[in-house]
């Protein structure tokens, strides 16, 4: 099953539309504030800095960022025409932008950010060797980079050996992450694209009894069981419905863990690095 958001503008709009609500719920969600606050925490924003978003989707870190100490203007990218439909239409700050596009090919001009942000996006980008080479370009020497990312090799929600919902996550991270493992290689990317680390964190989102987001995970999973014809449409209910029952009875439990490294652009580029 291949990742939606890499292919999100041949995707169904419906879907597109449902994933939408989906960002902004996760976006609400106390816990997934304070992940991000502590890593833009990290950045030394200069001066009216101008902040790029890549893979900004419906626009609610650009709101964030927008607001930022420091921070003079936000553009953010993104490729699906609805996401920036919906990100428009949630009365943006005067000092953010949106522009469709990609971040592996962007349309601006070298050295004319000073800050570039790539948040829950580069796990969906085929190539992200290629998305980190752009932020790079469009950076001003000693700019500011910053990816934060799930682990999504480590999601879970099991809570016995075999659980049923369990298999419904599997599916979504198949259906819906081009590369789940992606956040344990970004050193190496980052190093690689011209970057020094900074500083690299790591943190445990976990829900129980009051879960909202990871709920959307396991439905999204078993719809693609039904799509991929592994489950009928009826099994897909009960799962969904397990998991309801679990969070009533205060017997569920989610768990992503999630990863942010900051880092800088180098001034220059070691010469036995430059082709």
């Amino acid at each position: 099953m291949a990742d939606v958001y890499a292919t999100i503008t041949d995707a169904d709009p419906v879907l597109v539309s449902r994933i939408a609500d989906i960002l902004e719920l996760r976006a609400a969600d106390p816990q997934q504030r304070v992940m991000a606050e502590k890593y833009l925490g990290d950045i030394a924003f200069p001066a009216g800095a101008r902040v790029l978003d890549q893979g900004c989707g419906t626009g609610a870190l650009s709101r964030v960022l927008a607001r930022w100490p420091g921070v003079g203007e936000v553009v953010g990218v993104d490729p699906s025409p609805i996401f920036l439909a919906r990100a428009s239409g949630i009365d943006p700050p005067e000092n953010v932008t949106f522009v469709e596009g990609d971040c592996r090919a962007l349309a601006f001009d070298d050295q004319s950010f000073d800050v570039a942000v790539f948040h829950t996006t580069l796990c969906h980008v085929p190539e992200p060797e290629l998305a980190l080479r752009e932020a790079a370009r469009v950076l001003r020497p000693n700019g500011w980079l910053a990816v934060f990312d799930g682990d999504y090799a480590t999601i879970t929600v099991a809570v016995t050996p075999a659980d049923p919902l369990q298999a419904c996550v599997d599916a979504c991270v198949a259906s819906s992450v081009h590369d789940p493992w992606l956040v344990r290689r970004l050193p190496g990317l980052l190093d690689e694209a011209g970057f020094e680390l900074r500083r690299m964190r790591s943190y445990g989102y976990v829900e129980t009894a009051a879960a909202s987001y990871i709920p959307t995970i396991i439905d999204r999973g078993a719809d693609a069981l039904v799509a991929a014809g592994h489950v009928h449409a009826d099994t897909a209910t009960a799962l969904k419905a397990e998991a309801r029952y679990r969070i009533s009875s205060n017997r569920f439990f989610g768990h992503i863990a999630y990863a942010s490294l900051v880092a800088t652009r180098r001034a220059a580029e070691p010469a036995d690095r430059r082709i």
